[in-house]
C-alpha cells in the first residue's frame, strides 16, 4: 500500500469523521466533544496524517512536546481497512523522529487494553513511573 505522512492541521469535522472509521473514536468522555476536539487538533505541538494516494485519510497521530525530552501520544489512529499494514508504525516512528527523536526523547501514551499488543510489538513498555491526577467528569461513548 502506498501512502505519504506529512505534519498537517486537520479541521475537527475532518478529524471526527476519521474517527469515525476507526477503533479510536471511543477514548473521548462525551462531555464537550466537539469545543475539546477543536481544542486537541488545533493545539497538539505535532499534528501527522497518512494519506493514500486518493488523499484519503488513512491515519492519524498527535503529539505534545517540548522538543528537549518528553513527548506524550495523545492519538494514534489507523482506518480499520488498513490495521496490521504498517502505517500506525510508521506515524509512531515519525512523530518520535519530529519530536527530537529516540536518543533525546521519552515517549509515553495511554492506550486502551486492545492495542497494548501493538505497542509492545513496536518496543514500548508499561512503566511504573507514570502518576495521574484525573478529577474531570468522564461519560463513555463512541464517535459515530
Amino acid at each position: 500500500m502506498n501512502y505519504k505522512i506529512n505534519e498537517e492541521r486537520l479541521t475537527a469535522d475532518e478529524y471526527i469523521d476519521f474517527l469515525k472509521e476507526t477503533d479510536l473514536g471511543s477514548q473521548y468522555p462525551k462531555e464537550r466533544f466537539q469545543e475539546r476536539i477543536n481544542k486537541l487538533v488545533k493545539n497538539a505541538s505535532i499534528s501527522l496524517v497518512a494519506r493514500n494516494e486518493s488523499n484519503r485519510i488513512i491515519g492519524v497521530c498527535f503529539g505534545i512536546t517540548d522538543f528537549a525530552y518528553w513527548l506524550f501520544m495523545t492519538d494514534l489512529g489507523v482506518i480499520r481497512e488498513c490495521t496490521g499494514q504498517g502505517v500506525g508504525k510508521a506515524l509512531v516512528k515519525k512523530l518520535h523522529e519530529l519530536a527530537g527523536g529516540m536518543k533525546d526523547i521519552i515517549m509515553y501514551t495511554c492506550v486502551n487494553e486492545n492495542a497494548i499488543p501493538f505497542y509492545e510489538k513496536i518496543g514500548m513498555s508499561r512503566p511504573d513511573d507514570v502518576m495521574v491526577y484525573n478529577k474531570i467528569e468522564w461519560t463513555d461513548f463512541t464517535v459515530r
